[in-house]
């Protein structure tokens, strides 16, 4: 959000624990973020960074070519755009998220911020984002669904089922999504309906500070045995 003012208007009208993004130094961002921040709503910092294609960057983009003086110094000057921030994401970024040094240096600068947790929006399967927060101890999770790739009302809808889905199976999913006329239709529709579907609409930060989901796997007709228990953390297996 944040270079539009009507679209960003009727997307705070949204009901529920929304996070808003704002890109860095567009005409509405601060504004915008002072009015989701009034109104309690999580405020993300959305980085723009390079992406593989041509698509424009926008202002405050983080590039591959840059130094680690120049790279240090633009986010600086995101950050400091828009008021009230708690997290950040990445804007595009399908080049740059797949290079660990320059991911190193960003989360070098996160770390420099009392905090400051980073969603990897995994604009690109060969990221590395979540991985070097990880590693580098920043609190961190990664996007599960893209609401509005296709922004027709019926892949939307089919969007927001598969994310309800990933939420069912996983215990939390995270989707992003953007201004758009339909998206936000849409979600003025399916998100009262959430409550009668168990499920809970939640800041990203609770999610990204929660302790892991732990499932008790248990089948129907199986033979007894060890009860085995399904984590999301990939490398340790319990039973």
């Amino acid at each position: 959000m944040g270079s539009q003012l009507n679209a960003g208007l009727l997307a705070l009208q949204l009901p529920g624990a929304i996070t808003y993004a704002f890109l860095p130094h567009t005409p509405h961002s601060r504004n915008l973020a002072n009015a989701a921040h009034h109104l309690n709503k999580e405020v993300m910092l959305h980085l723009p960074m390079q992406a593989m294609g041509a698509n424009k960057l926008g202002p405050g983009g983080l590039t591959l070519n840059m130094s680690r003086s120049q790279f240090s110094r633009t986010f600086l000057s995101d950050l400091k755009a828009i008021p009230h921030v708690v997290g950040i994401n990445n804007h595009m970024g399908s080049l740059l998220t797949r290079h660990p040094g320059h991911m190193k240096w960003l989360m070098e600068e996160i770390k420099q911020h009392d905090n400051l947790y980073f969603i990897d929006s995994r604009t690109t399967h060969h990221t590395v984002a979540n991985q070097l927060a990880r590693e580098s101890k920043i609190p961190s999770r990664q996007r599960d669904v893209f609401l509005d790739d296709d922004p027709s009302p019926q892949a939307i809808t089919k969007q927001f089922e598969l994310l309800l889905k990933k939420a069912n199976k996983n215990g939390s999913a995270i989707g992003i999504g953007h201004p758009y006329k339909n998206t936000l239709t849409i979600l003025s529709q399916l998100i009262p309906q959430l409550k009668d579907q168990n499920i809970k609409l939640v800041p990203a930060s609770q999610l990204v500070y929660q302790a892991p989901i732990i499932r008790l796997a248990i089948e129907n007709n199986l033979t007894p045995g060890p009860l085995v228990l399904k984590t999301t953390n990939k490398n340790r297996t319990y039973q």
